[in-house]
């Protein structure tokens, strides 16, 4: 292997895969990983941290790793990011620290996110408080998903006292009822989360602020709040047979078969289709598309640009057809169609053709007349994205919300109430697990300036 390539990670192979939800990506061995490692070039001016949302020492702990002290290279990581066991799993690497490491000019990047997998599967220190001094600060956290998890975690870091609302029976938000075993087995988040017990955090489940407690109520429990509740509430068309038994959101889908374990065949409502047909190009259709496939469908993707400009993982994209998904791109709905019984038996769709790129630079769409394709399926999977649930904003005065129903916040994540800050994807909108732990984290640090000034 030259040293412009990067180490092969081993995989479960392509049969296995299609019919269980074990990791696909094993990771890299005790080997592998010093023999990536030594790739890194150190940079003086690392791009790569740049690219890190959270801001880690990339070249630092790598340098550590290089050297064989794994549990160092923990360390460092965690002086940023206190999820490195998650981050280096699920993040989107290739367009964020990746995508900026110079061997990627000449040659293929270092594989930043495997290594930290690695550190973190393979550390022997567990429970480590950065700062172990105690504040007498306590902060309320709506919601524990990445942004709320984030937050708290660097909360406790810092001696303050953390109590996390959650509204569903288990911790963890997305990255427990969204994304699949085979890509974020649950032990490891089980294990994120118990280092954030065990640092003193305290959860409450079954809790839906604005219903269970309201905001008004939760304020006057704690010096601040950060509201990190996600964006929950799933997008559809609009096009006629949305109403069709056999019809599901990707949440509705991806929540039955990771958090009631609808994969192992129990008496949960998960319908085990012949054909299903996923709507979508971003990650969450790949999830659901190869859930999908392991419940035991023949699985077609669609989606309305090219494969190009599907925003998926890379990783994600290669699996799935690995797996014997079928992409059918420049292809978008405009009906489903039912039997006499009311279930899905096809979907009509059109064939479209890239337009001019607006103002981001992404390509428009168009339909080409009078071309249509028709699917046989009795299921269909909607993955179009999601709004925020407006059960916080129909129930409280105290924060203001968009038009589009995410809560306003400034450059700190401050919302219009100086104790109550906000991040994730009910401030932005739909984006990463590594945003969401930057949100969260910016917003703790700046309740710690405050606390600072008034010192």
């Amino acid at each position: 292997m030259s040293n412009q390539e990067r180490t092969t990670m081993r995989l479960l192979d392509d049969e296995s895969r299609k019919t269980t939800f074990k990791e696909v990506a094993l990771g890299y061995n005790h080997e592998e990983a010093l023999q990536e490692a030594s790739r890194c070039l150190n940079c003086k001016n690392p791009n790569c941290v740049t690219g890190c949302p959270v801001g880690v020492n990339i070249p630092q702990f790598i340098s550590l790793l290089k050297e064989d002290k794994i549990d160092e290279a923990y360390l460092e990581i965690i002086k940023n990011n206190g999820f490195p066991g998650i981050c280096g799993r699920v993040c989107p690497q290739e367009r964020q620290c990746e995508g900026k490491c110079i061997r990627g000019i000449k040659g293929e990047s270092v594989a930043i996110g495997r290594l930290e997998r690695f550190t973190f599967d393979n550390k022997t220190i567990e429970n480590c408080v950065i700062n172990n001094k105690k504040l007498n600060i306590n902060v309320g956290v709506v919601g524990s998903g990445p942004a709320g998890l984030a937050f708290a975690s660097t909360a406790l870091d810092n001696g303050i006292d953390v109590t996390i609302y959650e509204a569903l029976h288990e911790v963890g938000g997305v990255l427990r009822y969204g994304i699949p075993e085979f890509r974020l087995p649950k032990d490891i988040l089980d294990k994120e989360i118990k280092g954030l017990i065990n640092k003193g955090c305290k959860i409450i489940t079954n809790c839906v602020i604005g219903k269970s407690i309201t905001l008004e109520e939760l304020k006057d429990m704690h010096d601040y709040i950060f509201i990190a509740t996600g964006a929950g509430l799933p997008r559809f068309m609009n096009i006629p047979g949305e109403n069709l038994n056999g019809v599901l959101s990707s949440n509705e889908y991806l929540t039955r078969v990771n958090l009631m374990k609808g994969y192992k065949k129990l008496d949960t409502p998960v319908k085990y289709a012949k054909k299903c047909i996923v709507v979508g190009g971003g990650n969450v259709a790949m999830d659901a598309a190869r859930c999908a496939k392991r419940m035991g469908s023949d699985v077609t993707i669609v989606y309305r640009r090219d494969l190009d400009s599907m925003p998926a993982r890379l990783e994600e994209i290669h699996h799935a057809m690995e797996e014997g998904i079928i992409f059918n791109t420049l292809t978008n709905p405009f009906e489903i169609i039912g039997d006499e019984l009311g279930n899905v038996k096809k979907i009509k769709c059109n064939k479209m053709k890239l337009g001019e790129p607006d103002e981001s630079g992404r390509r428009g769409f168009k339909v080409i007349e009078g071309e249509v394709l028709e699917f046989d399926c009795d299921m269909v999977i909607m993955a179009l994205g999601n709004f925020p649930n407006p059960i916080l904003s129909n129930s409280t005065n105290l924060i203001k919300f968009t038009d589009r129903g995410l809560i306003e916040v400034d450059e700190r994540n401050l919302t219009s109430c100086d104790k109550i800050y906000a991040g994730g994807d009910i401030a932005t909108g739909a984006a990463t697990v590594i945003k969401a732990f930057g949100a969260g984290k910016n917003a703790l640090l700046d309740i710690l300036r405050k606390i600072n000034s008034k010192k």
